[in-house]
């Protein structure tokens, strides 16, 4: 015989569909509704239902030419006007306390949907910057960078080396922040518009605070600041240059500390980058950034 089926206002059922959503990874309400999969789409409008017929003019067709998937104007020509003004705003900060500022005047879509600003952490003055991708849920709740899982594995992984973000001496500490300030919903992958629009914001962060050397966490940071297809596999384990100003600073990408809570197979080669990244802070002729490539 069948279990009854529970009421749909019993506390305890809906308390158990919460926990099934939040075991399958939904941790934030993006509508006030939810919604329902199941039920029909509705009917087209007669405007939508036939396609538009050439103007009077002779104005070409805009419907995709066949065996071409059809679309309307790339994803970054309506953040062009952002752009422009985030490159503005990046251009007109003089000192760290006005980037952070700046970047709360950037128009981005992912400011309504985030609870606070990630700008950075640890010590500006310490020479090594970490730069990572993007802000997840304890960050966004704590408005600090890399402080959950992830975070405290990465912390653990630069202890083994000597350094600590809290330090109060300089060569021991390190100077943290990632590429979009803002979290993207869900902890989805940013988009290739929303890295664009904040990559001048990023470049002008790193000017500011001058490192001698940038650890590089995961994919998105090192295609984004090295203007790379390749993939962290490739790049990962020596040193590139990123050309600034005032010239080519040594970068090292590396495994994203996100990707060895999945996959501890990958530590081993952490712990390679690690020690190049040791070796060369320790001055060693041997490890130092001289082929950057």
């Amino acid at each position: 015989m069948n279990a009854a089926a529970p009421e749909p206002d019993d506390p305890a059922a809906l308390l158990a569909a919460l926990r099934l959503q939040l075991d399958w990874g939904a941790d934030e309400a993006l509508a006030e509704a939810p919604l329902d999969r199941l039920a029909a789409p509705p009917p087209l409008a007669p405007s939508a239902a036939l396609p538009a017929a050439p103007s009077a003019a002779g104005e070409p067709s805009r419907r995709a030419a066949p065996g071409r998937r059809g679309a309307a104007l790339p994803l970054a020509a309506p953040l062009a006007p952002a752009a422009r003004n985030a490159a503005a705003l990046a251009a007109g900060a003089q000192d760290l306390a006005a980037l952070r500022e700046a970047i709360r005047e950037v128009d981005t879509p992912l400011r309504d949907t985030a609870t606070n600003l990630v700008f950075a952490d640890g010590n500006p003055d310490s020479g090594l910057m970490l730069i990572g991708e993007a802000p997840g849920a304890d960050e966004d709740r704590l408005g600090r960078p890399f402080v959950g899982q992830s975070g405290q594995l990465l912390d653990r992984m630069l202890a083994s080396i000597g350094l600590d973000r809290a330090a109060e001496d300089p060569s021991r500490a390190f100077y943290i922040t990632n590429i979009l300030p803002w979290r993207p919903p869900g902890n989805r992958t940013p988009t290739d518009a929303e890295i664009a629009l904040f990559l001048p914001l990023v470049l002008r962060h790193i000017a500011l605070a001058r490192p001698r050397h940038v650890l590089l966490l995961g994919g998105v940071s090192a295609k984004a600041l090295l203007n790379t297809r390749e993939g962290i596999t490739r790049l990962r384990g020596r040193w590139h240059s990123l050309p600034l100003e005032a010239g080519g600073l040594p970068v090292l990408p590396t495994w994203h500390p996100a990707y060895l809570l999945r996959n501890p197979a990958a530590k081993r080669d952490s712990w390679a980058d690690l020690l190049l990244l040791r070796r060369t802070l320790s001055g060693d002729i041997s490890a130092a950034p001289g082929g950057l490539t």
